[in-house]
């Protein structure tokens, strides 16, 4: 029987990373493998009996004395807890493969170390940038920013790339400097998984080898979800209230359109983004924070998604569940989500960050005939059934275990 040790700053669904990593878990459990977790400690962890090797638990948002702070920014940069928490589990269980997910900043890539020491072959899904950029979006508070590419890395300090802070940019440029030293990414990492082509294109760029790669994107069970090609009268955007989704580009052109907007997804924006929406006017929701059959129903009562990114997407989960509810997307050409929205076959694309542009595309899609929105829904679907399957992933993430001599 395989052994897996699945690799992750949280053990519970928390966001998209952390339910890929529960997930993927529970699908190699499925064939037979046997699983093992290495995490941090969380008050909304999945119960687990290996959360006995987890490491303390580090939240960003707390309050901390002096003395906490400068101890997490040590086990930021490189954690001694970690290693010695790994190597425990690593004494009792033999894994054949470790799949790492995110590590950075609460369990720090140091573990990558204790990993090779131990003989395991790493396999890490990229969800984010960040083993390129050391602030792991390629995004700052002046937008799409890659001025890191070539080694140039006090320009996280500089820019403040991380949170706006200056404490925490200089965390972050020392970790990254320290790792690139050691070079704990490249070095070790068996394989990159990457759910996106851009993403491969991108770490190309900046000087990752392309054989390291394997594009494998990430999956929908269709069988979960219900689709209505019905048509709404209504554009829905469900997702975090952050600077870098574009949502204030996106209420700006469904004023200009005249078209009504719903807004589902709490964040830092909220407050600042309902000021907006009182003095553009217009048709636009604050839904809060929506799960599950609640959020279906939303999605499937729109008459398109919009996902207006102004920053370099992966291969968002949002275009493929809307996809599997049997809904168009409208998706900001850049980053991952141009691989998957297709103008006037799966949805349509636009500028990122024009205003105009989006709300030329909202305008003609409230005016399309019904018949004409049912089928782009059915192709959605279809798209998702084919090429973004749970079957389909797992034959390619069985392939690339065995490519390294797992079976």
């Amino acid at each position: 029987m395989p052994r897996l040790l699945s690799i992750n700053n949280y053990h519970y669904r928390r966001g998209g990373s952390d339910v890929v990593y529960l997930e993927h878990a529970a699908l190699m459990q499925e064939q037979g493998w046997d699983n093992a977790f290495f995490s941090m400690h969380h008050p909304q962890n999945m119960a687990t009996p290996w959360s006995e090797y987890f490491v303390g638990e580090i939240e960003y948002g707390h309050a901390y004395t002096l003395t906490q702070k400068l101890a997490m920014a040590s086990k930021v940069v490189y954690s001694r807890e970690a290693q010695r928490q790994l190597t425990r589990l690593l004494d009792g269980y033999r894994a054949d493969v470790a799949h790492l997910h995110c590590i950075y900043h609460h369990l720090s890539p140091s573990i990558l170390s204790t990993l090779e020491q131990a003989g395991v072959p790493m396999v890490m899904t990229a969800h984010d940038l960040k083993i390129a950029c050391p602030a792991y979006k390629m995004y700052n508070q002046q937008g799409v920013c890659e001025r890191c590419k070539g080694g140039k890395l006090s320009n996280v300090l500089t820019h403040r790339c991380v949170r706006g802070s200056l404490a925490a940019s200089a965390i972050v440029m020392v970790e990254s400097s320290v790792h690139r030293w050691l070079n704990s990414y490249q070095g070790k990492l068996s394989k990159v998984v990457v759910p996106s082509r851009f993403f491969m294109e991108k770490f190309v760029e900046w000087g990752w080898p392309r054989e390291r790669f394997a594009y494998i994107p990430n999956y929908v069970d269709a069988s979960r979800f219900t689709p209505d090609y019905r048509p709404g009268d209504y554009f829905l955007y469900f997702g975090r209230l952050v600077a870098e989704k574009g949502v204030a580009t996106l209420m700006r052109a469904a004023v200009a359109a005249g078209v009504p907007l719903k807004l589902v997804g709490t964040g830092p924006l909220d407050a600042e983004l309902r000021a907006l929406a009182a003095q553009l006017g217009g048709d636009i929701s604050f839904l809060g924070y929506r799960a599950g059959a609640a959020l279906h129903d939303l999605v499937r009562g729109a008459r398109a998604v919009v996902l207006p990114s102004e920053w370099y997407e992966n291969a968002p989960m949002t275009v493929l569940e809307s996809f599997a509810l049997g809904k168009p997307v409208i998706g900001a050409a850049i980053g991952g989500i141009p691989e998957l929205v297709t103008d006037d076959a799966t949805g349509w694309t636009f500028a990122s960050g024009d205003v105009a542009q989006l709300a030329a595309q909202l305008a003609r899609v409230a005016s399309l005939p019904a018949a004409q929105l049912e089928q782009i829904g059915k192709t959605a679907r279809a798209l998702v059934c084919r090429d973004f399957s749970r079957a389909a992933y797992l034959q390619a993430m069985l392939a690339l275990y065995a490519d390294l001599g797992v079976r």
